[in-house]
């Protein structure tokens, strides 16, 4: 045997949707109902462990044997619960507490690297297999996976077992048959353009990194969310006695209230409701203000905490590796800890100590808002293990630093070398005359900092106001000639964009291979391949040639659109530079991480560009030692300037 492909079906009481698989598969009544596999691509063969069947001992030995290679679509639920139920049923076979992930190889993460779809069914339906997924599945899923209201057919139990619709069991049966066949479809579609081993070493890093978990503070977590539940009951007492509404919280019943005492909104959206406020007086300022504090959502992320938290405390499953899969960066699941709220809290040691007190009285006292300040609490609940800190490393204007590279931007790659400031820079550039941040023309910087982060990519005024540059001052008459200015400044990003466009476009209407400096464009069987420096190649899929709505040229291709549907989407030089800007920036992340882990530290949780260790005390491990990984080049990126920065902690913070 040199591989096999899995796929099971389980039942559980925990709610896979919040838990994430690692609680799922913790509870006592977790069980393996059905287990479908097929050796080395040979028919498909399945075991029906709910009615007594028994794994063979060569496929028990093949779960743990390193010369084996364990295939399943989205493996890590494979692998986390066949661990789990290893650890209860066979602990003699399982010597660590999770299955080797080096062992695995995931065709979910294979097909996002291609620019297809994540789930199992619109993979199937993009490839137009011959086989598809069992539509029926969602059904008896339901049934059979999830607790069931009691009744005369499942013998007031709380599960639906196999004896209760036999007819409806053995179609179960089939559906797990269906899904290895169409992993096996898939597997062989995919043949032709294999993912790099270098990429299934990071899948397994990343494996890791989630096995691993980061710890919460459940006492602050516990806290947090009822001290907003008491805040929330007399902040809405308060507005029903102001407006005698019974649900001041609805929008309907709230806008029709502010009409009738002279303040008309078309909506309740939060800039709306700001923009009142300005002018606003008496009852109708307080109401508006105390709308605002209702609207806050602080709390739902340490909801989401107690929901994933395992049975030691620690938060797993966090990371979605090649969840954004354009450009190959990671994306957040559960807690979602890539858009976590800010900190800025000068005393967050004093907000965080009364908080996990749940001293409501003191928090109200001394801040403006207790759900901002619950909201800017959430990153301190993650906390490093006993007896460790956390140290915290961050690339420097690492999207700055790759677009200056790629385009070959000569002043802003001698800035950074110098370590000037590049807003500054950028200003200077783009206005003419020194600007230095806390001396001459100090004014000029801000506008060189919006102008760098919203022009990069092709932007304009649009992409000015996006980025809140009305609300910072800037004047609306000002905003076309800021753009101007940059794109002046930064003639070589600009030439990047039509030659990114033009590139692509070549590649697709001569099917030939088009160099640009470090970059290549190629169609191979239908796919349009952008080869970055490391290596790696984004994939976009069926790319053909459209009008834009200005008439001119643009480049389409199928992929997920707005409500996951596989549909067509378009693009343009700007956005290819913006993928390949920050694909570039995923892969010098994922070397870092890679020269981190390999040292023996252990990465618990990452975040955009930044990692946080969890590192013994006195271990002699410093800010700056991760910083030195995090800045040291991998061979394809000759010429930039990188640069890191980070802090250590007892708690996850934003520095």
């Amino acid at each position: 045997m040199r591989q096999i492909s899995i796929d099971i079906e389980t039942f559980s009481p925990a709610p896979l949707a919040k838990t994430g698989v690692y609680p799922y598969a913790e509870p006592p009544d977790f069980r393996l109902l059905i287990f479908g596999y097929s050796v080395d691509g040979g028919p498909v063969e399945v075991v029906d462990l709910a009615s007594g069947q028994q794994l063979p001992d060569e496929v028990l030995a093949a779960l743990v044997d390193p010369g084996v290679v364990k295939w399943a679509h989205n493996a890590a639920f494979e692998r986390v619960v066949l661990s789990a139920w290893l650890r209860r049923h066979h602990p003699d076979l399982l010597t660590e507490e999770f299955l080797d992930p080096a062992q695995w190889r995931c065709t979910m993460v294979w097909s996002a690297y291609l620019g297809l779809p994540m789930s199992l069914d619109a993979v199937g339906t993009a490839l137009d297999l011959d086989v598809q997924k069992d539509t029926a599945g969602k059904r008896l899923i339901k049934q059979f996976c999830t607790p069931a209201t009691p009744s005369v057919l499942n013998g007031g139990g709380t599960r639906n077992l196999p004896g209760s619709d036999p007819d409806g069991w053995q179609a179960f049966v089939e559906y797990n048959r269906r899904d290895v066949e169409v992993e096996l479809a898939i597997h062989d579609r995919l043949s032709l353009f294999p993912m790099p081993e270098v990429e299934w070493d990071a899948y397994v890093l990343d494996q890791r990194i989630n096995d691993t978990g980061i710890l919460l503070d459940h006492t602050l977590a516990y806290a947090a969310v009822a001290l907003d539940d008491q805040h929330r009951a007399v902040t809405l007492a308060r507005a029903r006695e102001l407006t005698g509404l019974e649900t001041p919280n609805s929008p309907i019943q709230l806008k029709g209230w502010l009409t009738t005492h002279g303040c008309e909104l078309a909506s309740l959206a939060k800039a709306e409701v700001a923009a009142a406020l300005e002018t606003a007086t008496g009852v109708v300022r307080e109401v508006l203000e105390l709308r605002g504090d209702l609207a806050k959502s602080s709390v739902k992320k340490y909801q989401a905490m107690h929901n994933v938290a395992g049975a030691d405390g620690r938060a797993r499953g966090l990371i979605q590796f090649y969840g954004a899969g354009r450009t190959g960066r990671f994306a957040g699941r559960l807690v979602q800890v890539q858009n976590l709220p800010r900190n800025y809290l000068p005393d967050l040691d004093q907000a965080r100590t009364l908080t996990r007190q749940g001293n409501l009285d003191a928090l109200e006292l001394l801040y403006d808002s207790v759900p901002d300040t619950l909201s800017q609490l959430i990153r301190t609940a993650f906390i490093p293990s006993a007896g460790c800190r956390f140290i915290v490393a961050d690339y420097s204007a690492i999207e700055a630093r790759v677009i200056a590279w790629l385009a070959g931007e000569a002043s802003t790659l001698q800035a950074f070398r110098d370590g000037k400031d590049l807003y500054c820079e950028t200003a200077s550039r783009m206005f003419g005359v020194p600007v230095e941040k806390h001396g001459v023309n100090a004014e000029l910087r801000q506008k060189g900092k919006i102008a760098t982060l919203a022009c990069g990519y092709n932007g304009s005024v649009g992409a000015l106001k996006a980025m809140g540059a009305l609300r910072m001052g800037l004047a609306e008459h000002e905003l076309k000639r800021i753009v101007d200015a940059w794109r002046a400044a930064n003639p070589n990003i600009v030439q990047l964009w039509a030659d990114v466009e033009q590139a692509a476009l070549d590649a697709i209407t001569t099917r030939s291979t088009v160099r640009l400096r470090n970059l290549c464009f190629s169609v191979e069987s239908g796919i349009l391949f952008i080869t970055l420096p490391s290596g790696r190649r984004l994939a976009y899929v069926q790319p053909c040639l459209g009008e834009n709505r200005w008439g001119g040229t643009s480049i389409t291709y199928s992929g997920v659109t707005t409500g996951r549907k596989w549909g067509r989407l378009e693009t343009y030089g700007g956005k290819l530079v913006e993928n390949i800007v920050q694909a570039v920036a995923r892969d010098l992340l994922v070397h870092a991480m890679g020269l981190v882990a390999g040292a023996g530290h252990r990465i618990v949780m990452h975040v955009h560009d930044e990692i946080v260790i969890d590192e013994p005390m006195g271990s002699g491990f410093t800010v700056a030692d991760a910083c030195a990984f995090m800045t040291t080049p991998p061979d394809w990126t000759d010429g930039l300037p990188l640069d890191a920065d980070g802090y250590e902690c007892s708690y996850y913070r934003k520095d």
